[in-house]
This record gives structure tokens, sequence and C-alpha cells, in this order.
């Protein structure tokens, strides 16, 4: 031991406590006395901030969907050329030796039509999936969600639309993709009530 060690006679050492973040609350902390009749009383108090902290937190990274649309009781097949090769950002030649093949849009966005519906994208955690604010995402209940999928999810009540994916303990997260930084996953773990009501099979979005 060196002389300089042995003059450090209690006191704060450089480095010494626990680092900030390492706690529930998530900030610095410092020393407080109480009386050991109130410990419950605080103990209570600051759970009950931790959880204010994670509902804020967790509303944040939300992008809440709030207007949910069924499909026309009625659909109507519409039927629409294809064109054979990509067209430029121009006038494509409507000569009949272009088209290869017509489309139903009700076909192509919509595999059953009683398990469908649509909601509007509201928030930007998904932009880099090509979901981006005002967009109607196609939502199927009737499959089956798998890892991998953008799935709408249910979260204490609010929806939201991120990419399903597993924490190391098997417990699902929601990923956005958005790589700002602004949101980050959603790890689920109890007593958050989940559960995913739909995948997301497609989008479709009206410049006029």
């Amino acid at each position: 031991m060196s002389d300089e060690t042995k003059k450090i006679k209690g006191g704060k050492r450089p480095g010494a406590g626990r680092k900030p973040g390492s706690t529930t609350s998530l900030e610095k902390t410092i020393v407080v006395r109480i009386p050991v009749s109130q410990k419950p009383v605080v103990n209570d108090l600051m759970a009950a901030y931790a959880k204010k902290r994670q509902a804020s937190q967790l509303k944040q990274n939300l992008d809440q969907v709030t207007s949910f649309t069924l499909p026309a009781a009625d659909l109507q097949e519409v039927s629409l050329p294809i064109f054979q090769s990509k067209v430029p950002a121009g006038f494509p030649s409507p000569a009949d030796d272009h088209i290869e093949d017509r489309l139903d849009p009700n076909a192509y966005l919509i595999d059953q039509a009683d398990t469908t519906f649509f909601v509007t994208i509201q928030g930007e955690s998904m932009i880099e999936a090509g979901l981006i604010p005002g967009d109607k995402a196609v939502v199927d209940r009737g499959k089956q969600a798998v890892v991998g999928d953008i799935v709408l999810a249910m979260i204490d009540g609010e929806f939201t639309i991120k990419i399903l994916a597993k924490q190391k303990n098997g417990n699902p997260k929601l990923l956005p993709a958005n790589a700002s930084g602004k949101y980050t996953p959603i790890l689920i773990e109890p007593p958050m009530q989940f559960e995913v009501w739909g995948v997301v099979i497609g989008s479709f979005r009206r410049f006029r």
C-alpha cells in the first residue's frame, strides 16, 4: 500500500458511489436520511415516479394509431393496365404493345377482406420502412405475426406500428425504422399489456 493510499481515511473517494443511470430513476442520485417509518412511503413514491417516467417514454416511442377504416362492404373488381417496362418520370407511351398485364388494386392490396382494415400513419418512427405520416397501412388480422414483420400492436391500451422482434429472454420487443435516434426499441416486460392486432401487409398514399 502506497503512502498516498494510507493517507486516505474516510470521506468520499473519487469514482465511488452509484453511477448516474444505474438506478430505476435513471438520474443522478443523492443520499437523503429519512425516518425508518417513512421508508415504505418513499419506496412507493419512487415506484410511482419510475412508472410515470416509463409511461412517458413509452408514449414518446409509440406513434399512436387512432384512425381505423374498413374496406368497402361491396369491393368491386377494378382492372388497370401495367406497363411492360419501367416508366421514367415523364409521359409513358399508351401503346397497347407496352401493356404487359392488368392489375386489380383491391386484389393486390387485400388478401382477405373480412380480416383487413386500414390505419393512418401518424408519426415518423417507421419512415425507413416506407411508412410516412398520412399513409394508409393495410393491416390483416388473419395473418400470424412472425419476427421481422411490421405489426400493429397494442401496448397498455395504445396502438402503434413497429417491427416485431425478440429480446434475449424471449420476450417481444418492437423496433422503429428511424435512424435519427428519436425513437428507441420498446421492450415488452410484465406487467405491460401487449397484443399483436395484425400484420401490416402493405400501404398506399395519395399525392393529390
